[in-house]
């Protein structure tokens, strides 16, 4: 298999945008709000943002593997893996797979400490604090992933939403604001439900593994339900946006979005089998990255005209 073929399955690469679109969404804010834009500062951030990501991904298939969680979700029926399959199907030694994840976090690293030279000091909390939240998903002793008391599903907002949008916007301003904060809320909340929502996928093999995710503790039903609701704040969150001026009102267009996982939800019922939960992890994903990219353009197009 060629080298880079490998990389982007080991790391998954394929699911980057979720990350980058923040990142984008931060930078059109501060050139709309402020009018700066610094596009070295603009591409040391993406390049940054892209290694923690992908950090993030093969350091939770490594520890997911130490712990055995992986191991268990091959070994359950129907429970659908959601691990690049690396480590837990034999095809790459772990000593090589830790040492892509540890390269992936010094790029990250490294590209945190050039911008703290540029953009301030206080850069460095939100690498430190991504890489933090990115190893301790699943790493002990926190592991709060693991715990089913909501720590992981705050960790995703913070880690792909918040911190992201507030951190690009910094880089290029040098200053922080109420807006991007409020920017961050309608893709960090869908970032956040496409994580939850992959849980469905494999949550009997987790709680064989001793992982107690909220899809775990709740049981898929009451899961379920919250998976709704959460769909719902995060458009009601893009609305605020609008109504508060932060976004023009044709980024409303967004609300689009939500048609696909709200025409999935339909056809779930209270118990479903892990199969059943693909079109919703497809139709979750596709409506964080087309949300973000509508919510950009619209932010775009108002700072242009």
């Amino acid at each position: 298999m060629e080298k880079w073929t490998i990389f982007k399955k080991a790391s998954r690469f394929g699911v980057i945008p979720v990350m980058l679109i923040p990142v984008v969404l931060g930078t059109v804010g501060a050139y709309v709000w402020q009018g700066v834009f610094h596009p070295f500062l603009f591409v040391i951030t993406f390049v940054g943002a892209a290694a923690a990501h992908l950090f993030s991904n093969m350091v939770n298939d490594l520890w997911d593997f130490r712990n055995g969680t992986d191991t268990e979700a091959h070994n359950t029926p129907e429970a659908i893996s959601t691990n690049s399959g690396f480590l837990s199907g034999g095809m790459m030694r772990e000593s090589l797979f830790a040492l892509l994840t540890w390269g992936l976090l010094a790029v990250a690293v490294a590209c945190g400490l050039l911008l703290s030279l540029y953009s301030g000091w206080e850069i460095l909390w939100f690498v430190a604090g991504g890489a933090l939240i990115a190893y301790f998903y699943v790493a002990p002793p926190l592991r709060f992933g693991y715990r089913g008391k909501g720590y992981s599903e705050l960790a995703i907002f913070l880690a792909f939403g918040l911190m992201p949008v507030l951190g690009a916007y910094f880089v290029q301003t040098g200053e922080f604001s109420l807006k991007p904060v409020l920017l961050s809320l309608p893709i960090g909340l869908l970032t956040t439900l496409l994580l939850f929502n992959h849980h469905f996928l494999h949550w009997r093999a987790d709680q064989q593994a001793g992982k107690r995710t909220l899809v775990v503790v709740w049981g898929e039903r009451r899961a379920l339900i919250f998976s709704h609701v959460l769909l719902y704040i995060s458009y009601a969150s893009l609305i605020v946006c609008v109504l508060l001026d932060v976004l023009p009102v044709y980024a409303l267009l967004a609300l689009l979005t939500a048609i696909a996982p709200v025409h999935v939800y339909r056809n779930l019922q209270p118990q479903n089998a892990s199969a059943a939960y693909l079109p919703l992890m497809g139709a979750s994903q596709r409506a964080s990255v087309r949300c973000g990219m509508i919510m950009a353009v619209a932010l775009l197009i108002q700072g242009l005209v």
